[in-house]
């Protein structure tokens, strides 16, 4: 199927990072899907999630320290199965340097299969080879996506779950709408290998 036709799950969590004697973890999550090459409202999911009374890394980036009263009252990830289910069984899912969100989703639900995975820092490796960072933040300048991004979550910035959820959406919005990339397929985009 040709991906501008397709239907994406496009996921972001904002984690504890590693700390000694303590697992890395996802404090955060947020989710919007990206349908007929455009994103949608209607699949947004963002809460915050329940990690219990550990420390976070020093460098953990996000607002945790501000949220944590409200973390504290969360539910934990595996508590929203029944409303993750439906868009993350058996769906396309995407993320920048998917590798997180993949270890995130098969650590809190082991029994699942989740994918087939598209990245969207090894699509832009492909796609811009020549900008000089590849990283969420910094595409969102390269490629003008702000004002995009400001249609879904006007109030919120870099490192929050929901915010990094949406600009990487919008991020391969923005490649399925180039003329060059109007006829990849799904199958395409998760066979794609780029250089590091």
């Amino acid at each position: 199927m040709l991906a501008r036709h397709d239907t994406f799950t496009v996921l972001d969590f904002e984690t504890t990072g590693v700390v000694q004697g303590y697992p890395n973890e996802p404090w955060q999550i947020g989710l919007v899907v990206l349908k007929k090459g455009r994103i949608r409202v209607h699949g947004k999911f963002n809460k915050l999630l329940h990690v219990g009374d550990r420390p976070f890394n020093v460098y953990a980036p996000g607002r945790h320290q501000e949220l944590m009263p409200r973390i504290r009252r969360s539910k934990s990830l595996p508590e929203y199965w029944p409303k993750l289910q439906p868009v993350l069984d058996n769906q396309n899912l995407v993320a920048h340097n998917a590798a997180t969100e993949r270890k995130v989703l098969h650590t809190a639900f082991p029994m699942h299969h989740f994918g087939p995975w598209i990245d969207t820092l090894t699509l832009t490796r492909i796609a811009y080879p020549t900008l000089p960072s590849h990283k969420l933040e910094d595409l969102v300048y390269y490629l003008n996506l702000q004002s995009r991004i400001n249609e879904f979550c006007p109030d919120l910035e870099a490192h929050d779950a929901y915010y990094d959820a949406v600009a990487c959406a919008a991020v391969l919005e923005k490649l399925l709408s180039i003329n060059s990339w109007k006829n990849v397929t799904t199958q395409q985009l998760i066979n794609a290998k780029g250089k590091k």
